[in-house]
């Protein structure tokens, strides 16, 4: 049988989209979901996404891992499958989907520019003035450096954290970021699943500008911040209140783009 995909990516951020509303495809085949996200022997991709029939929604976003394994929020996957289910003529420019973590609002510019609004954020552990730990719909540990993050050890670093006792049950993605402006951060991320560096993380790139509003001392109101990845630049902007540390109104913006589309044999 003729499975076809669909390759999309978000600012390097690569996936395998299936549009599985005919349930060709079986959600549980994690074997195979890790051989097709194999960069030498399968497509190659961070992750594969079935978009799925809801009820109350115009889809549902069922996201996987490239370790095959079932995963939180994908705030840079969310906006692909927009685009996607945008040009399958399932939506137009504005859409409401369910994802692991609920629902999400997106809309379509005419540049191809996707905005996703991701799931408020109440909770905000600082551990010290650099380091921070949140959940955006997937958990992160951020931390300021002042050395350049071009010159660290990723996966050594990353390691430290993601494979201590605190994390290494149920995994962290770790973020380590350089500021550059008021307004502007470099990013690099290594992500839980893909146990590597990805050239971007949609979910990573959110908790960073989170976490910058407190780490910068910013009063409350509307932020609006530029976070620069490996594999371009994205934009967060929310709410902060600053006496109750919380955050609402949160939208991840940025670029996505088909690549190919095939077909492989299931």
């Amino acid at each position: 049988m003729k499975i076809p995909f669909y390759k999309y990516q978000g600012t390097g951020n690569d996936f395998i989209l299936i549009d599985n509303r005919k349930k060709i495809f079986p959600s549980n085949a994690f074997q195979l979901i890790e051989k097709l996200c194999n960069r030498r022997f399968g497509i190659g991709a961070d992750g594969l996404i079935l978009l799925q029939l809801h009820n109350d929604a115009d889809f549902y976003m069922q996201y996987f891992n490239c370790d095959g394994k079932e995963s939180s929020m994908c705030g840079n996957g969310g906006r692909c499958i927009v685009q996607f289910a945008n040009n399958l003529g399932l939506i137009a420019s504005n859409t409401k989907f369910y994802a692991v973590d609920g629902y999400h609002e997106a809309s379509i510019e005419n540049n191809g520019i996707v905005n996703l609004l991701m799931k408020d954020v109440e909770v905000l552990e600082q551990r010290d003035q650099n380091n921070y730990l949140l959940n955006t719909g997937s958990p992160h540990f951020v931390l300021f450096l002042n050395d350049e993050i071009e010159n660290i050890k990723i996966k050594e670093e990353a390691h430290k954290i993601r494979y201590n006792e605190e994390f290494k049950k149920q995994g962290i993605n770790v973020n380590f970021l350089n500021v550059v402006n008021d307004e502007t951060l470099k990013i690099r991320t290594y992500e839980r699943g893909v146990e590597d560096e990805t050239l971007s993380c949609g979910t990573g790139i959110t908790a960073s500008a989170l976490a910058y509003a407190i780490f910068k001392n910013e009063k409350s109101g509307v932020c609006k911040y530029h976070l620069k990845s490996i594999g371009g630049e994205l934009s967060v902007s929310f709410n902060f209140d600053s006496e109750k540390k919380k955050f609402s109104g949160i939208y991840l913006k940025g670029p996505t783009q088909k690549v190919f589309e095939g077909q492989f044999d299931l």
